[in-house]
């Protein structure tokens, strides 16, 4: 099963959303839908797109917006990213601090833009690892620097942990050390 399936399947459950609803928010049958979910089918981009706005990992309820504001308050240089699509929910003063972005403009985009060739790799053994299967809710690695003025990244550790909202869409901590 790939992310997109479970973490479909997880929306649905959630919010009590039966197949053939989301297979028709999605414009298709319920039974590649179901595909879908079981891992039989990779989710088309068009698909993938259509799930992502559905999907999105909002920082809005009380406990999300006291996790907000941990995080916002941190002296660590730490953010919090929707697991799925790398959109930026929050982030430490340390780590913006040479940013050349606005933190207001950042919010609600995809980082994945600014991501080293480390990031990647880590990002494409997260399936193996047991990551979207609950098996495995930290990883950690060497990273390099991306050479990007807008969003620099700094070699050094970085920590991925893997946090439910209270909206049950997942998102991930991720702290340099």
């Amino acid at each position: 099963m790939n992310e997109y399936g479970r973490a479909l399947r997880r929306w649905r459950r959630l919010r009590g959303v039966k197949q053939s609803h989301a297979a028709e928010l999605l414009g298709v049958t319920q039974a590649t839908l179901s595909r879908w979910e079981r891992g039989h089918h990779r989710l088309p981009e068009a698909a993938e797109r259509k799930l992502a706005q559905l999907l999105r990992a909002p920082l809005d309820s009380a406990g999300d917006a006291g996790l907000r504001r941990l995080i916002e308050g941190s002296a660590l240089s730490v953010h919090l990213i929707c697991d799925l699509s790398h959109r930026l929910l929050a982030a430490s003063p340390a780590r913006v601090i040479n940013w050349t972005a606005d933190l207001a403009e950042m919010r609600g985009r995809s980082l994945w833009r600014f991501a080293t060739e480390e990031i990647r790799t880590a990002e494409s053994r997260l399936g193996e690892l047991g990551w979207y299967d609950d098996g495995v809710a930290q990883v950690s690695f060497e990273n390099g620097a991306n050479g990007s003025e807008v969003v620099p990244i700094e070699p050094g550790m970085l920590v991925w942990e893997r946090l439910q909202l209270s909206d049950g869409t997942l998102a991930r901590l991720v702290t340099s050390l």
